[in-house]
């Protein structure tokens, strides 16, 4: 059954960030069952690995420095093959964005799973980042309304609750979001403050 979020994975590139291991090779077994393409690398990724739809990387061996973004800033979503479960190497695994993880020695199943619950929580946490960014845009928008509210009684609004009313009617009528169009009857402002 397909799910309208389940990832196509027939189209995906996986990266292997391992040590020759023959839990590498049960997973590049099971990915390639997928029909995903893989490649193998060790000690570290490359910018041309950035194109990957997926890193799987070794929670055991793996250290700073081996991925070309910061630590928990990958552009593509992680799994976390740990064979060891002691408290810090977990701790840097979800230092660098694990999203899920295998647990080696890895058999015959696991990949698939970890490849949909990776990908759904790297798309939630992106999607929160963004809904995050956008507060915080408003956020630091907020005096830019105040003064377009201040702007919109000095025109001649009767009452906050108008000047109010009437950002939100421009908003609408422009197709914009509140703080642009504060924004914009600003600028309008400035404009007519340099001509006078």
């Amino acid at each position: 059954m397909t799910g309208p979020n389940r990832p196509d994975l027939n189209c995906w590139h996986a990266v292997i960030l391992h040590r020759d291991h023959p839990s590498v090779d049960a997973l590049k077994r099971q990915l390639e069952a997928l029909h995903i393409r893989v490649t193998v690398v060790w000690p570290q990724l490359n910018e041309s690995h950035t194109d990957a739809n997926v890193v799987f990387f070794d929670a055991d061996m793996g250290h700073d420095g081996q991925f070309p973004w910061p630590a928990g800033f990958a552009p593509m979503p992680m799994i976390a093959l740990i064979g060891s479960e002691t408290p810090g190497r977990i701790a840097w695994a979800l230092s660098q964005g694990s999203n899920a993880h295998v647990l080696k020695p890895v058999g015959s199943t696991g990949a698939y799973s970890a490849l949909l619950i990776a990908a759904h929580a790297y798309d939630g946490a992106r999607a929160q980042a963004e809904d995050i960014r956008v507060l915080e845009t408003r956020l630091r928008q907020r005096p830019i309304v105040v003064h377009a509210i201040l702007e919109l009684l000095r025109r001649g609004s009767e009452s906050e609750a108008d000047a109010w009313q009437q950002l939100r009617r421009v908003a609408m009528d422009w197709g914009m979001t509140l703080e642009d169009a504060a924004e914009a009857i600003c600028r309008q402002d400035r404009a007519f403050s340099k001509k006078a």
